[in-house]
């Protein structure tokens, strides 16, 4: 429960605030929140991967690109008011299209069956057992990729 308001208030954070640093770390706020609810879903592996590529990697990028714009807000052009009115339009047509999504959605009912779904333990165990051959395919396409990588930013 407080996991979830935390998510919620950072998320709000996220879109409310002008400071578009303070943005950012809102964002990185919630998704340590969301690692959070993945490790309460017994889903540590995709918790952990959540932190390492949008907490860790996602939000350098954007604060990288935010230290390069330079925003200043007496730069800034005002916004037309059709604009604001399309905005709104075009966000009203999504709700609606979402409600009527949602309205014929039915959630199976949640089964007392085994929660180790998720554990590091046995996804490594079927990665190992069942898909090796793709595995080591996919980690040689790596290994060639950044070999390349390296061939391409050498300078002579």
């Amino acid at each position: 429960m407080v996991l979830s308001v935390v998510a919620l208030v950072s998320a709000l954070g996220v879109v409310l605030s002008k400071n578009p640093v303070t943005s950012v770390l809102c964002l990185i706020i919630t998704f340590f929140t969301i690692a959070g609810h993945y490790i309460m879903m017994n889903a540590q592996f995709l918790a952990v991967v959540h932190i390492i590529v949008y907490a860790g990697a996602i939000m350098v990028l954007f604060l990288y690109v935010l230290m390069l714009m330079n925003l200043n807000a007496e730069l800034e052009p005002q916004k037309r008011n059709w604009l604001k009115y399309a905005g709104a339009i075009s966000g009203g047509a999504l709700l609606v299209v979402l409600v009527a999504a949602l309205r014929d959605a039915s959630m199976p009912a949640l089964s007392a069956e085994s929660t180790d779904i998720g554990l590091i333990k046995n996804l490594g165990m079927l990665l190992f057992k069942q898909y090796v051959v793709p595995f080591e395919v996919s980690s040689i396409l790596f290994l060639s990729a950044m070999v390349g990588a390296v061939v391409i930013g050498k300078k002579d």
